[in-house]
C-alpha cells in the first residue's frame, strides 16, 4: 500500500479553511487505499501529544521552539520541522512526501526529501505574500513580501510536481518562468458526505433573528466567514442600505469574525439599515449548516486584489452545495467558480450599488431561483466533488513512483 506523508503547517483538531481543506484530501486518499498520515511545523500551537489522531487521521507534531530574529527564527523552524520529518520517515517509510504551502512547509519537506531520497510534491494553496497584503499584516514589495516569494520560487524549482488550487495561481506561476507541464490544478472542493444535504430551516432561529415577519419570512443575504477587508464586507453593508430602499424585508446576516468586525459593526450601526443587518458572531463549525439554511442568498463582495484575482475561495462552493443562491464580486477567483446568470451573478467588485442590484435582481426574479440552484449543485458534483476530485492526485504520484510501488500501490488503486 503507498504511503503518503503530507506536510502541514496546522491540522485538525483545529478548524480552519487550511484543516477543512487538508481533512477532505486526506480522508479521500485514505477511502481511495492510500496510507496516509500528516506532520505539521512549530504553528500548529494547540496543547496536544506528540502524536494525534482527530477523525480517523494521524497527525505528528513538530516538538521544540525556534527562537531568534526574523529570517533565522524562520530557518531554525524550517531545520526543526526537516529533522522531524526525516525522524519520522526513518520509522513510518512513506513513498511520497507531499508538503503543503506555507514555503517553509515546502523548504522543510524538500530538504528532507533530498536527504531521504523521496519524491516531493509541493501544493500551494495561495501565495502567503499576497494573503498577508491581504489580512493587513504586509505590504505589496516590500522585504519580507519579496523573501517570502523568493523562498516558494526556491521550493517550487526542488519539487518534483507542483499542485496549485486553481488555474489563477498555475498561470501566474508559468509567467513567473516555472514550467507549465510541471503544475497540476487540485480545485477547491466540498465533501458531499459531510456538507452536501441541506438541514431544514430552524424557525425558532429565524424568528430569534428577527428573518420573519407578520406576514411571513423575510429575504435573508447571508454571509459566513471570517472578517477580514478583502472580504468586502463594507461594500456589503453600504449595499444593505441602497437594497432596503426597493426590497425593505430583506435583513442581513454576518456570521463569523475576524480584525475588521469592530469597524463593521460600527459601520452598520451608522448605516441607515442598521435595523436590517445582524451581527451573529462565530459559530461552531457543526452548526454553520444552521445558519446556511436561514439565508436565501449567500453574498461574496470580495474586493479586487492580486489575492482575490488569483485564489478561487471555497465558501462559494459550500454555498451551492447547501442549495443556496450565490451574488459575488466579479474577481478571477470567483469566476472560476461563477458563471453570471447560470449558477450565480456577478457583480463589479468595490462597488456597492453593483453589489445591490445584483442582490436586487436575484430577490426581484424569484421565478429564476430553481434553475440558479440547480445549475449550483451540478457544478459543485460535477467540478467540485473531492470524492472525484481526489483522483487528481493519481497521474501525480504514478509519475515520480518507481515501477515497483506503482504496481503494489497507486497501480492498484488506479
Amino acid at each position: 500500500m503507498t504511503r503518503i506523508l503530507h506536510v502541514l503547517d496546522h491540522s485538525l483538531p483545529l478548524h480552519s479553511g487550511y484543516t477543512f481543506r487538508t481533512r477532505a484530501i486526506l480522508k479521500s486518499q485514505q477511502a481511495m487505499g492510500f496510507e496516509i498520515r500528516g506532520i505539521t511545523g512549530l504553528r500548529h500551537t494547540a496543547e496536544g501529544p506528540p502524536a494525534e489522531a482527530a477523525d480517523g487521521l494521524l497527525f505528528h507534531r513538530t516538538p521544540g521552539v525556534a527562537s531568534g530574529p526574523v529570517g533565522l527564527r524562520e530557518w531554525r523552524e524550517i531545520a526543526m520541522l526537516s529533522q522531524a520529518i526525516e525522524t519520522l520517515a526513518q520509522d513510518w517509510r512513506p513513498d511520497i512526501i507531499h508538503a503543503h504551502s506555507p514555503a517553509l512547509c515546502g523548504e522543510a519537506a524538500a530538504r528532507a526529501a533530498r536527504r531521504l531520497k523521496l519524491p516531493f510534491v509541493y501544493e500551494i494553496r495561495a501565495f502567503w505574500e499576497d494573503a498577508a497584503v491581504g489580512n493587513g499584516t504586509g505590504s505589496e514589495g516590500s522585504l519580507r513580501y519579496r523573501l517570502t516569494r523568493r523562498l516558494e520560487d526556491r521550493v517550487i524549482a526542488q519539487a518534483d510536481a507542483v499542485v496549485t488550487i486553481c488555474e489563477g495561481l498555475r498561470a501566474d506561476l508559468i509567467r513567473r518562468g516555472h514550467a507549465a507541464d510541471k503544475i497540476t490544478v487540485m480545485p477547491n472542493g466540498v465533501d458531499l458526505a459531510m456538507f452536501g444535504e441541506p438541514v431544514p430551516r430552524d424557525e425558532s432561529l429565524a424568528r430569534e433573528l428577527g428573518f420573519v415577519s407578520e406576514t411571513g419570512p423575510r429575504p435573508v443575504i447571508g454571509f459566513i466567514g471570517s472578517f477580514y477587508d478583502y472580504e468586502g464586507i463594507d461594500v456589503l453593508i453600504d449595499a444593505m442600505a441602497l437594497l432596503t430602499r426597493y426590497h425593505r424585508d430583506a435583513r442581513l446576516m454576518l456570521v463569523g469574525g475576524g480584525p475588521m468586525e469592530a469597524a463593521l459593526r460600527e459601520q452598520a450601526a451608522a448605516s441607515p439599515a442598521a435595523d436590517a443587518i445582524r451581527f451573529v458572531g462565530r459559530v461552531p463549525h457543526d452548526q454553520v449548516e444552521r445558519y446556511y439554511a436561514l439565508a436565501d442568498i449567500m453574498a461574496y463582495p470580495r474586493k479586487r486584489s492580486r489575492l482575490t484575482d488569483l485564489v478561487t475561495p471555497l465558501k462559494p462552493l459550500e454555498a451551492m452545495a447547501q442549495d443556496k443562491l450565490v451574488a459575488a464580486s466579479d474577481v478571477g477567483g470567483h469566476r472560476e467558480l461563477i458563471e453570471d446568470g447560470v449558477t450565480g451573478r456577478l457583480f463589479e467588485p468595490d462597488d456597492a450599488a453593483a453589489c445591490a442590484g445584483a442582490l436586487a435582481n436575484l430577490l426581484t426574479h424569484r421565478g429564476d431561483w430553481a434553475n440558479y440552484l440547480k445549475a449550483g449543485q451540478a457544478h459543485v458534483r460535477e467540478s467540485h466533488d473531492w470524492a472525484r476530485n481526489v483522483a487528481r492526485y493519481l497521474p501525480v504520484y504514478q509519475s515520480l513512483l518507481p515501477p515497483s510501488v506503482e504496481k503494489t500501490g497507486l497501480g492498484a488503486v488506479a
